[in-house]
């Protein structure tokens, strides 16, 4: 059982502290290269292609290596795998900022993507090491929340400023003295923690995790593209299927599997992962396309933009922060369940807004109530297995948070573009990519005439906008749906496992509030 006499002191909110650093710069990284990306592309002579795996290859690495990171620690030392992982995170980082040509930047990507991996799960399961007080575990969870999804929101914002006094290789070495403090502190401030009997990493899985995750991630996200080829896509998102089968179909004859497939078989977890998986899904595939809509529809230069984006992952942030004061007053299943609930007002303020302000506020709103889905959520998963397999339960919340997202960006952007292909309405003389995207018919009208190009312009940010409008509805639907499903599964007699459950292995083991 957890021991519930064992308050934390000052060196475990200090570990804490130190844990956040890694939270923040992790989540950081995935977008503070969105701004730098002009600069960068034209400093090394970057094709178009090779903008892409400079942007996408850190997102990759980090989802495929999660599940396999997070076991590793729960083997070796949660505490000694996510030094090693600060050491290398530090390393890329300066390799990235002063890479020579496209290669070496995508390179030193994709290795910052393995690094990054290391350290998300790690610092999850660590505060449970820390905090063995259920509601002090509650507060850190969400502290840690707050940082993953707050870093992710500023991360636009601190790009822009950085860019805005130095090169680009800035939003990299961002990362050096942050990983120097952990490396310092680290060993002072955090505890150990193996499993007491790991038994042996499975380098099958490790390979099968791998071959499941990337190309059905590559697969999802080239589909999503407005042109181009779907064969291999589809191919690579069939091939990553079939792996996946494979996998999850091998982690149920092992003994000590990669990916707790366990947290599916209790009703409210399983329940609680699909839910943070769908709710990542339309928040981000949604944000993505506002964020978009803020730039060519709205004419904000990009950090006027990510400065109107932010609120939703501050939203987020807050949120969490707040959930543990909200369940003072509460039970979680109404935290949960209304937060959801939220959702649906936010994304029809986006749906029938029509400026900056309804789009930014309606986002803002979603993401606050998704915000106590996170915290509980994330508390409920890890807290639902043996401590020895904290690692594993961080890495499988994580991973689906991850792939959420990708699905996320890649199936609204698909709905988004066949409206926008359906709307827009291409004169004579405008070149193929101007009936692709609101970009292609931006870049197409420098070369028409005057009311040629207007024309051009009008069609396209409203057909733009319809598909904003569409995707958004869309959203609005699946969230009141998830509202009841979710509102359904958490209902039981006493109500839903806490925050901080204690350990377990069975749905019966999971306390109730």
């Amino acid at each position: 059982m957890t021991d519930t006499t064992h308050r934390a002191g000052r060196r475990e909110w200090l570990g804490l502290a130190v844990l956040t650093l890694p939270t923040l710069l992790v989540a950081l990284d995935i977008s503070v290269l969105f701004l730098a990306m002009p600069a960068l592309s034209a400093d090394l002579g970057a094709s178009s292609v090779q903008q892409l795996w400079i942007t996408d290859s850190y997102g990759f690495l980090v989802a495929g290596f999660l599940i396999t990171m997070g076991t590793l620690g729960d083997r070796i030392g949660r505490r000694k795998l996510l030094l090693i992982g600060g050491a290398a995170f530090a390393a890329c980082s300066v390799l990235a900022a002063f890479a020579p040509n496209p290669g070496t930047l995508i390179a030193a990507r994709a290795l910052l993507g393995i690094a990054g991996a290391t350290l998300a799960p790690s610092t999850l399961a660590l505060i449970s090491t820390l905090f063995k007080d259920p509601q002090q575990r509650g507060s850190a969870i969400s502290v840690w929340a707050l940082c993953q999804f707050g870093g992710a929101a500023l991360g636009p914002v601190i790009g822009g400023v950085l860019l805005a006094h130095f090169w680009w290789g800035s939003v990299f070495l961002l990362g050096v003295p942050v990983m120097l403090v952990l490396l310092v502190l680290g060993p002072l401030c955090l505890p150990e923690y193996r499993a007491p009997a790991p038994g042996k990493l499975d380098l099958v899985s490790v390979a099968l995790s791998l071959a499941a995750v990337l190309p059905a991630v590559w697969g999802i996200k080239e589909l999503a593209a407005a042109s181009g080829g779907k064969t291999l896509p589809l191919a690579a998102l069939v091939a990553g299927l079939g792996f996946g089968f494979a996998f999850l179909r091998r982690q149920g004859r092992l003994r000590t599997p990669l990916l707790e497939l366990s947290l599916f078989r209790i009703p409210r977890v399983g329940t609680v992962l699909v839910a943070m998986l769908l709710t990542a899904s339309f928040m981000a595939g949604s944000g993505m396309l506002v964020s978009q809509q803020f730039q060519l529809v709205f004419g904000q230069d990009p950090l006027s933009a990510a400065l109107w984006f932010a609120p939703m992952g501050l939203g987020l942030a807050v949120g969490a922060l707040l959930t543990p004061a909200l369940v003072r007053h509460v039970s979680e299943r109404t935290a949960m369940v209304g937060g959801l609930a939220l959702g649906v007002p936010g994304f029809v303020l986006v749906a029938t807004g029509n400026g900056l302000l309804p789009a930014a506020l309606g986002l803002a709103i979603v993401a606050l109530g998704n915000g106590p889905l996170v915290a509980l959520g994330t508390g409920l998963v890890v807290g639902s297995v043996p401590p020895e397999r904290a690692g594993s339960a961080a890495s499988t919340s994580e991973t689906g948070l991850n792939l959420g997202a990708t699905l996320g960006m890649a199936l609204l952007g698909t709905a988004a573009a066949v409206v926008f292909k359906h709307g827009v309405h291409v004169p004579a003389g405008a070149t193929a990519e101007a009936g692709e995207t609101l970009a292609g018919a931006t870049q197409a009208a420098r070369t028409l005439d005057p009311a040629a190009a207007h024309e051009l312009l009008a069609s396209g940010q409203a057909a733009f906008t319809a598909g904003v409008t569409t995707t958004a509805w869309l959203s609005a639907a699946a969230f009141a749906v998830l509202t009841v499903v979710v509102g359904l599964a958490l209902r039981r007699k006493a109500g839903v496992a806490t925050a901080a459950s204690p350990a377990a292995s069975s749905e019966e083991k999971v306390p109730v509030a």
